[in-house]
């Protein structure tokens, strides 16, 4: 008890010492103050960021649009940098260059602001200015670097890779620029985000102190002092799927931590989320106390204010009780509940994976399609067996989702490329014909016949590639188009190898043409600069 005494002492006259106070960053107002101090009022958490990076690439597998146009300073680079990638000497760089089949393009993108190692994210792709190249439609990027956006040129470490097949948009506009593109989901990351607490006062033995507020809280390799003023945090593995309230609970943790000022601070705060107007504040705050303040919150989430149930459920969920769960799961199964995506948010990210499933099943008959996608999102990310996934050729995956009561092709144009069946199988009608706006692939079906036929222009020569037989289950028909070219000795050819660009405008159309009854879902575009023009 005299050691316990002594050491709360010791953490006030630290506090004492780092000279006045903030406003607490968890709230405001005396009666929040007299709670005492949070690392907020000591520390600033440096703002997380997206990065700008950006690089220089080749873009292959052209069919003649190319050019041999590069910047000698990017000529030098680009000859250094593949160098060290190929695994032998025997292919000359300026041979490869000169061909028309090739571009040196920009690249361009934006890393998430917390990110993880390897994590996925677009990247705009484009011609160099002056290129006599023509388009850069079906090429596909060679791995290359990214570096912060304005350091090229100097010795600085990579901060992601890029590679794949370049996609232009050919949904919902008719005026294409094949100059610029992207490469979805084709970023990888190279390092993992950490949190920074600045001191606003330097003093080593309060960067300690905090350091090992944190480590008791979250785990002994959570937090290091790296200098006075500089405390390095580490997401812990509960929050990696809910970064940013890991950041919003740093500031709302109180550094000196007794029995008497816990019961203080869970009493005030509970009274401040019941009678609030501004409620967000009050459920970080409760999250930071910790687990302590569960039996107050448990009272909360049977009570009258739909609000303050969704709240203090999501706080409890995230402190690991699964009496937080059946609030925001009446909330994220009413159709009518104004709050539904936030309840399916925490429901998704927070709770145990058997209960979020369970949930999720049931969110897939729902009837807002907003719903469905978030749901369905949140099943990919964990890998759950109710997406069914494969991946089509090289480029794209192709995912099913059987329980699902919607009919709909859902193509994506942000993030990894993929085609999402709901209501799977979906089979296309007995008779059709489908034409690509481009007339490069025809699809053709007649009554009785049983099997689709596909035929595609050659991308390169004059000539017609096929006609290939699908059967009528889209899937088929998917990994037929899409699918790597394949003969077997006498064998007819399988598959015609189309890229994701065309495959989904293929779709479009089937959807459109009433080919298969189902709705076309077509996802957001990237966010990334801005057009080249011609």
């Amino acid at each position: 008890m005299k050691a316990s005494c002594g050491k709360v002492l010791y953490v006030a006259g630290l506090l004492l010492a780092a000279g006045g106070c903030h406003e607490n960053e968890a709230g405001s107002g005396a009666a929040r103050r007299e709670m005492g101090i949070t690392i907020g009022a000591l520390a600033e958490v440096a703002e997380a960021k997206p990065i700008v990076v950006e690089g220089y690439g080749l873009v292959g597998g052209l069919a003649g649009t190319g050019s041999a146009y590069c910047p000698p300073e990017v000529r030098d680079y680009l000859r250094h940098y593949i160098a060290t990638q190929l695994p032998n000497d025997r292919v000359s760089f300026d041979e490869v260059l000169r061909s028309k089949n090739t571009a040196v393009v920009s690249l361009e993108a934006t890393i998430p602001a917390t990110p993880s190692m390897g994590e996925h994210f677009d990247v705009r792709v484009a011609l160099l200015p002056g290129s006599e190249a023509t388009s850069i439609q079906g090429g596909w990027l060679y791995k290359a670097e990214l570096l912060a956006a304005g350091t090229f040129g100097l010795d600085m470490r990579p901060l992601a890779t890029v590679d794949g097949q370049v996609f232009i948009n050919p949904i919902g506009t008719s005026d294409t620029d094949a100059r610029s593109g992207y490469v979805l989901g084709g970023g990888r990351t190279l390092f993992e985000h950490v949190v920074l607490l600045r001191l606003r006062k330097p003093n080593y033995r309060l960067a300690s102190a905090i350091r090992n507020r944190l480590s008791e809280r979250y785990g002994p390799s959570t937090a290091r002092a790296l200098s006075p003023g500089d405390i390095e945090v580490r997401i812990p593995a509960d929050y990696r799927r809910r970064k940013p309230r890991f950041i919003a609970l740093l500031p709302a943790m109180f550094v000196e931590v007794t029995q008497d000022l816990t019961r203080t601070r869970i009493d005030g705060l509970i009274e401040e989320l019941t009678t609030a107007r501004d409620k967000a504040s009050s459920e970080i705050a409760l999250e930071a106390v910790g687990r302590e303040s569960l039996t107050q919150l448990a009272t909360l989430v049977a009570g009258p204010d739909p609000e303050v149930r969704l709240r203090a459920g999501r706080v409890m969920l995230g402190l690991g009780d699964i009496r937080g769960l059946a609030p925001l799961r009446d909330v994220a199964l009413d159709p009518q509940a104004p709050r539904r995506l936030e309840a399916i948010e925490a429901i998704m990210t927070t709770a145990k994976r058997a209960d979020a499933i369970t949930v999720a099943a049931r969110l897939l008959q729902d009837s807002d399609v907003q719903v469905v996608l978030a749901t369905y999102d949140y099943l990919r990310q964990v890998d759950d067996r109710a997406v069914l996934r494969e991946v089509v050729g090289r480029s794209f995956l192709l995912e099913q989702v059987p329980q699902s009561s919607h009919r709909a092709v859902y193509v994506s144009r942000s993030g990894d490329p993929r085609v999402v069946l709901f209501g799977a199988p979906l089979r296309c009608r007995d008779s059709l014909f489908v034409e690509t706006p481009d007339e490069t692939i025809v699809l053709d079906a007649r009554p009785g016949q049983g099997y689709v036929s596909v035929m595609r222009k050659h991308p390169s020569r004059p000539g017609i590639i096929g006609p290939v037989r699908s059967g009528p289950d889209v899937a088929e028909l998917v990994r037929t188009l899409g699918g790597e070219p394949v003969t077997t000795g006498a064998a007819p050819l399988r598959n015609l190898g189309v890229p994701y660009a065309q495959v989904i405008t293929v779709l479009e159309q089937l959807c459109a043409k009433d080919g298969v009854a189902a709705a076309f879902w077509a996802g957001p575009l990237p966010k990334i600069g801005l057009p080249v023009k011609k």
